[in-house]
């Protein structure tokens, strides 16, 4: 957890968990309108916000911002200099989930401080893939974000919180395509954000209140 905080992913790992609402998430992606990326509803627009992202999830969203390159040419050193394994020989983009599980999964209570450091961008690569950028097969994520992670005190540096609203604004407007079927990225900060923002939902859903999805600061 200390070296969590210092990343400034300590407060995510707090996030409670619910039950997610697909027909809420789909009633309101049916009204999403991309020229305005906001919500068009009965009574007014509404959009989700950088205020929303900090407060639901604590994520940092002025700092640095999220980029790399798309193609790695030197994956399997990446990946060794700060996993200190290799998922497969050869040149690959992505993680996958069913790797770090079987690599990551336990973490041994005796684990020196240099187990510890090495954890933390296994740990974080699970989040972004699995939680705040989760693509529609939600079975890998992409390298370009562990090369972000090579140091644990510039890691907070970067405006996560910005970038994952970024690709949520853009999976929305993916979505508006009649010929979409799967959704990805953030949904629970969709489903916590309209409940909190649209009352009557909860009552509707016979869900309480989720706002934030962080516990603590």
């Amino acid at each position: 957890m200390p070296y969590l905080e210092l990343s400034g992913f300590g407060s995510v790992t707090l996030i409670r968990t619910f039950d997610m609402r697909y027909d809420l998430i789909s009633a309101l992606v049916e009204r999403w309108r991309p020229k305005t990326h906001t919500f068009h509803l009965p009574y007014e627009e509404c959009t989700i916000t950088l205020q929303d992202v900090a407060l639901q999830l604590g994520l940092p969203i002025n700092r640095n911002a999220v980029t790399g390159v798309s193609s790695i040419s030197r994956s399997a050193t990446l990946c060794y200099d700060l996993l200190r394994r290799l998922p497969s020989k050869g040149k690959f983009t992505g993680l996958r989930f069913s790797w770090l599980k079987a690599n990551f999964e336990h973490f041994p209570s005796t684990a020196s401080e240099w187990e510890a450091m090495h954890a933390i961008p296994t740990y974080i690569m699970h989040l972004i893939g699995g939680v705040f950028m989760l693509d529609t097969n939600g079975n890998k994520v992409h390298l370009v974000y562990l090369s972000l992670l090579s140091n644990s005190h510039n890691i907070r540096l970067y405006s996560w919180g910005s970038a994952m609203l970024t690709m949520l604004y853009r999976e929305f407007c993916r979505m508006t395509d009649p010929s979409a079927v799967d959704i990805g990225r953030c949904l629970i900060l969709l489903q916590s954000w309209a409940l909190y923002q649209i009352p009557f939902l909860a009552s509707i859903c016979h869900q309480s209140y989720i706002f934030p999805l962080v516990t603590k600061w």
